[in-house]
């Protein structure tokens, strides 16, 4: 009898299917960028958190973003607009960009932090073939408790 769950067996892969992820924007450093890897598989970038840092001033911060969903001339659509005694920080959801992805602080000198998650998305064929060889050892394993 098998004592690993499905469970550990995906931690265990050699490729993680989601990161952390976080940039700090300032006057020094105005924008990130965020690339995709060339392993031909689909990147996204889940954008979950925006606050200013404890030293930044009371001015306003914009924040902006340019990625592939943005259509027409490419320039940056702001997304955030924060300010240390009305609103020094945003959580986000449902805000997927595709790599590249360019934050652009647009005003005030910061610091900034983003936050969110980096996925890469498995190929379907590989990930179809896995749950196929999960369900196939997990059968096994239940015929194995029912003979004991």
């Amino acid at each position: 009898m098998s004592n690993s769950s499905p469970f550990s067996r995906l931690l265990s892969e050699d490729r993680p299917v989601a990161a952390l992820w976080g940039c700090q924007l300032n006057a020094g450093a105005r924008s990130c960028v965020v690339k995709e890897d060339d392993d031909l598989l689909e990147h996204l970038v889940l954008l979950r958190t925006i606050c200013l840092g404890a030293e930044a001033g009371d001015e306003l911060h914009v924040v902006a973003v340019d990625s592939k969903n943005t259509s027409g001339d490419n320039k940056p659509v702001p997304i955030a607009a924060l300010r240390t005694s009305v609103l020094p920080m945003i959580s986000l959801k449902g805000l997927e960009l595709l790599p590249p992805v360019t934050f652009v602080l647009k005003c005030g000198a910061g610091p900034v932090y983003l936050s969110g998650q980096h996925v890469t998305l498995e190929d379907d064929a590989r990930s179809e073939a896995h749950e196929e060889e999960i369900s196939e050892e997990d059968t096994g394993d239940e015929d194995d408790a029912r003979a004991s």
